[in-house]
């Protein structure tokens, strides 16, 4: 029975946060239309009206999970009161902070993004889409290297764009090393990592061949 007119923004949402359950529980493994249907309560035919197939629910989830991740309270976009890092280097580190799995929210979001990766190499759109979201976090992290070049924080030998496609390359892997092997990367050595990798990054040449 197709959702009348007034509910459809209700049952969206509802639709919504049952993708994110079955998500967060089961993974893009998991995502199926009969899975979602089932923790909602309701028939998969209530669920064909949103979804024709699971490549649509999947692409959906996709655009669910970019939406949270944005709307994810951030170390650049702080609330009640507390001051933003200062612009440059230390707001290029709490951009990339925010990526890692540091806690249990982080954990949840990078195994969800992780476990899509799959599903994305399989679709050449998914693919497109998971490109796009990542030139966009490249761009901002590009931002945020060539406000710290200008201010002498990091060297300029590069671009801003290839540094930053470098920062994002790193914490994509710690990520991935860190939900793989959790005991081994706690966020204290996944912080520590990241810092190291910076303070490489800052060093000048002539630093770089100080003993």
């Amino acid at each position: 029975m197709t959702p009348a007119r007034g509910d459809h923004a209700a049952r969206r949402l509802e639709v919504s946060e049952a993708v994110w359950r079955v998500l967060s529980s089961r993974g893009f493994g998991g995502l199926t239309l009969r899975a979602v249907a089932a923790e909602m309560g309701a028939s998969t035919g209530l669920l064909t009206h949103y979804f024709p197939n699971k490549r649509a629910l999947v692409a959906y989830a996709l655009d669910e999970l970019d939406r949270r991740s944005l709307d994810r309270p951030r170390r650049n976009a702080p609330v009640d009161g507390t001051p933003l890092p200062p612009a440059g280097l230390p707001r290029l580190r709490a951009a990339l902070l925010d990526i890692l799995p540091l806690d249990e929210a982080a954990e949840a979001g990078n195994r969800i993004w992780v476990g899509s990766w799959d599903a994305s190499l399989a679709d050449p759109d998914l693919a497109a889409a998971h490109a796009v979201r990542y030139a966009r976090a490249r761009e901002m992290l590009a931002e945020h290297v060539e406000a710290a070049q200008r201010l002498g924080e990091l060297p300029d030998r590069l671009a801003p764009a290839e540094l930053a496609a470098g920062a994002q390359a790193f914490v994509l892997g710690l990520v991935v090393q860190a939900l793989l092997a959790p005991s081994a990367y706690p966020p204290e050595r996944q912080t520590d990592l990241l810092d190291a990798y910076l303070a490489g990054l800052a060093a000048t040449p002539a630093d770089r061949g100080t003993s």
